[in-house]
């Protein structure tokens, strides 16, 4: 029996992620509700994950395809290959680790459906959500960032930093990413679609931290990357290239 058309395409970056990757995907195809296909984005091919997805049986659902990261190394540069190749009008940033719940992506897509949203955003802040485990520093600059961000700039969502967000393919064609590095692409997006008048709504999720593996997440690295939009933000700078330039492979 044919299967339906996809709606939404799952993006996840993933670096050496051979461990998870298929508790992922069966988890996944187990919980989502929408027709889908899922992008793998990987950096090389000597990346562990991609051994463990040629063992997927043929007939797998939601179809996986392995996409090479088509900006250099790096799980921003993965993020922006997997939203530029995406063919779906809905479009969703996952984890490979399970931190993201894969049943909050029905959520996020009936969101974006009756709420007409550019951005669902999964929040972990606002009632119903809750971050579990992690580093303490890192939560509670995540959750003061949003606070913030929502009662001084009025951004319309508690979690702005989350990479767990759904996108709307029209609103990122519209729009030139200028993130360099980490995962502030997700806090550019929310500033940008904001201030362009788009809609941004959010939905409650439950973050876990990883069970197995190493976090790929550097803190004071890239902590500079997501002041700039923080400021932003609140009007200070402004893009450094108007959206017609947007790519560059």
């Amino acid at each position: 029996m044919p299967q339906p058309a996809p709606e939404l395409t799952v993006v996840i970056p993933v670096y050496n992620e051979g461990d998870t990757i298929l508790d992922t995907l069966r988890a996944i195809r187990r919980e989502l509700r929408v027709p889908a296909v899922i992008s793998v984005v990987y950096d090389s091919e000597a990346d562990t994950t991609l051994p463990p997805l040629r063992q997927l049986e043929p007939d797998f659902t939601p179809p996986v395809v392995p996409l090479r990261n088509a900006y250099g190394r790096g799980a921003l540069n993965a993020i922006k290959t997997g939203l530029e190749a995406a063919t779906t009008e809905l479009v969703i940033v996952t984890m490979a680790d399970l931190s993201d719940p894969p049943e909050v992506m029905n959520a996020l897509v009936r969101a974006a459906r009756e709420r007409q949203a550019d951005i669902v955003c999964a929040s972990r802040y606002m009632p119903g959500g809750r971050q579990l485990g992690g580093p303490k520093l890192k939560g509670f600059l995540s959750r003061s960032a949003g606070l913030l961000l929502r009662h001084l700039a009025r951004l319309p969502t508690h979690d702005p930093t989350n990479s767990f967000k759904l996108y709307r393919k029209t609103f990122l064609d519209a729009t030139a990413i200028e993130s360099t590095g980490g995962f502030e692409l997700g806090i550019e997006l929310v500033v940008k679609a904001v201030r362009a008048g788009r809609t941004v709504t959010e939905v409650p999720t439950i973050w876990h931290d990883r069970l197995a593996g190493k976090s790929n997440f550097k803190l004071w690295k890239w902590l500079p990357n997501y002041l700039r939009w923080f400021a932003y933000a609140f009007g200070f700078g402004a893009p450094r290239r108007p959206a017609a330039q947007r790519g560059g492979r």
